[in-house]
Parts: structure tokens; C-alpha cells; sequence
């Protein structure tokens, strides 16, 4: 037998925190992926117009 008792949680808390601890790296990498798509859009987004920009005044300026 062992000499823990019946009531030690040490196992189930130790494994509670390794969770909480892992679900926490998850939602930051979650958050980080997010806002880096988040970004690439906005790039993608400026970039599609400087081209429309561009487009626009060559169709202006040629006579």
C-alpha cells in the first residue's frame, strides 16, 4: 500500500493546472495566428488598392 491517503489530490490538481497551463499557450498561439491574418488581410487590402489607384490614374492621365 501506499502511505497517501484516500483523500490526496495531488495528481488531479497537478494535472488541472498542466491543463489550464496548456489552454492558455493554446489561446496564444490561437490569437497570434488570428492576428497575423488579420494583418495580411489589412496588407492585401492596401496593396489592391494602391493598384486600383494606379490603374485609375493611367487611365486619367493618357490622352
Amino acid at each position: 500500500m501506499t502511505n497517501r491517503d484516500w483523500y490526496d489530490d495531488r495528481d488531479y490538481e497537478g494535472a488541472a493546472e498542466q491543463a489550464e497551463r496548456m489552454a492558455r499557450i493554446g489561446w496564444k498561439a490561437i490569437a497570434g495566428v488570428t492576428g497575423l491574418l488579420g494583418i495580411g488581410v489589412m496588407i492585401l487590402v492596401v496593396g489592391c488598392l494602391a493598384v486600383v489607384v494606379g490603374m485609375a490614374y493611367v487611365v486619367v492621365a493618357t490622352p
